[in-house]
């Protein structure tokens, strides 16, 4: 079908061929920013530490972010700042890269109680296009089990996914509108159920991700570096009062 607007029989052989060279050059970037986030995959491996005679415990869900994909080492996740600030904590780490919400409902399946839980996730929900309603589903069961396992639980969903340099337009538009969707559904889930929410979603224009991706974005343009890493650790300082509220519990 074509219009008055746009017809394509009338576009030059040279505008083809130069619609073909963003096509190709478009899926050989894409391509190689994907080689790059199996590899990182590969190296990441979520941090846990059971220090002798600990005094409180953590319990970690979620995606890579809470991995710590992308990071140049487990130490500089977001587990591994949490590590270095609280030498005392028990932390268990059940996080796997890949996860969406559905997987780390499994994540936090059993009985065992601990004194806080942080759940990191849904960037792979809004990438892999999980429908709205089973979306909202699983995060509200999974603040519900969390909450089940813990007094202290802290639900951080990663920023606006349509500002990773990992996308391009028509397809970041899209990332960014389901990124708001995530951030809209986790918040009012934290609310029913008790759990404090972490916001990192911004614009582009407000999205220090955006504005300083060569620092903050690890080399495949979709993952935190270690300084993204400490930027979301700041967050959940600031926002959920993690720190003080961990040496809270060890106080007790």
């Amino acid at each position: 079908m074509t219009s008055r607007f746009f017809s394509t029989r009338r576009l030059p052989a040279a505008l083809w061929t130069f619609a073909a060279l963003v096509v190709a050059a478009t899926a050989g970037h894409a391509a190689w920013r994907i080689k790059q986030s199996v590899e990182l995959a590969r190296q990441s491996e979520p941090l846990q530490a059971s220090p002798t005679g600990a005094t409180a415990s953590l319990l970690i869900a979620g995606d890579s972010t809470a991995v710590g994909t992308g990071a140049s080492s487990a130490a500089s996740s977001v587990a591994g700042l949490i590590a270095r600030d609280h030498p005392g904590l028990r932390i268990v780490n059940r996080a796997q890269d890949g996860a969406r919400f559905a997987d780390i409902v499994r994540q936090l399946q059993g009985d065992e109680r601990f004194d806080a839980v942080l759940v990191m996730g849904g960037g792979n929900d809004v990438i892999r296009l999980t429908g709205e309603e089973a979306l909202a589903q699983n995060i509200a069961r999974v603040a519900q089990l969390a909450a089940a396992r813990a007094p202290l639980v802290v639900l951080m969903p990663p920023g606006n996914v349509g500002n990773a340099p990992f996308f391009m337009p028509p397809l970041s538009w899209l990332m960014a509108k389901r990124s708001r969707t995530l951030h809209g559904l986790v918040r009012q889930s934290a609310a029913d159920h008790g759990a404090i929410y972490v916001n990192m979603y911004k614009s582009k224009a407000e999205d220090p991700f955006a504005q300083r991706p060569g620092e903050l974005n690890a080399r495949d343009g979709l993952h935190p570096s270690d300084a993204g890493y400490l930027l979301w650790y700041d967050a959940l300082n600031t926002q959920a009062e993690l720190g003080r509220r961990l040496r809270s519990l060890k106080a007790h």
